[in-house]
């Protein structure tokens, strides 16, 4: 892949760049606050008049349950896996240890933000606090939620899926952007826009420059050359 991406690559810089800017700048982060604290007492006023729902956001919060979407984003990666030759099987390997290490060191770039942001609920008073009306362990608050760590790991999968699969398998990895990362929200640990601001715009600046660009490619075809194997490529 070349170049010819530029124009592609710059429009998302431009998007990413005005979405953080546009929570970045404002007081108060403008408009997108009432968008965050709505949602947010929203999803916390049923938390104690409906258990059922208590229940969902307790169980979907679990560490445990974070189990459920590395199965399904391991069954989408499976699919495409077992298509695939010897050779295309070796390769596809070393594609999920990249976009392994792609995810972490995103991840620990977001701790670069100059922002620390605690949840909303260690921002509000007077809240429901699922741990507390449950007793089940779950991650209801974070002291610095933004960016959302969660929903940037499913974006990078899902932005993998684009670059090097299908676009059905694009649009389901989207699915599970949205619906692995809505219990942080319903439960109060993270914000809306720690995911669809931090994340998204992290994700939109350089993924752009690492997908678009020889970049990831290049380091994908290096390590294929570089560990030894029946498979491994000759130049």
């Amino acid at each position: 892949m070349s170049f010819r991406q530029l124009p592609a690559i710059l429009l998302l810089n431009i998007f990413g760049i005005g979405l953080f800017l546009s929570w970045y700048l404002p007081e108060n982060h403008g408009f997108w606050y009432p968008i965050d604290s709505t949602i947010f007492y929203y999803f916390n006023a049923h938390l104690a008049d409906n258990s059922g729902f208590l229940k969902l956001v307790a169980i979907t919060n679990n560490r445990a349950f974070d189990g459920v979407s590395l199965l399904a984003m391991g069954i989408l990666f499976l699919h495409f896996f077992l298509k695939q030759d010897a050779t295309g099987k070796r390769r596809m390997i070393i594609m999920g240890v990249v976009m392994l290490l792609t995810a972490v060191i995103l991840n620990q770039s977001g701790r670069l933000f100059p922002i620390e942001r605690p949840s909303p609920t260690l921002t509000f008073s007077g809240i429901n606090r699922v741990s507390e009306l449950t007793g089940i362990p779950t991650k209801d608050a974070s002291r610095d939620s933004f960016p959302g760590d969660h929903g940037l790991m499913l974006m990078i999968f899902a932005g993998f899926m684009l670059r090097y699969f299908t676009r059905w398998s694009f649009c389901i990895a989207v699915v599970y952007v949205v619906v692995f990362s809505l219990p942080r929200i319903m439960i109060g640990s993270h914000w809306f826009t720690d995911i669809y601001v931090g994340a998204l715009s992290m994700v939109c600046i350089v993924l752009s420059w690492w997908l678009l660009t020889p970049a990831c490619d290049a380091v994908i075809d290096g390590i294929n050359r570089l560990i030894p194997g029946k498979h491994r490529p000759v130049k």
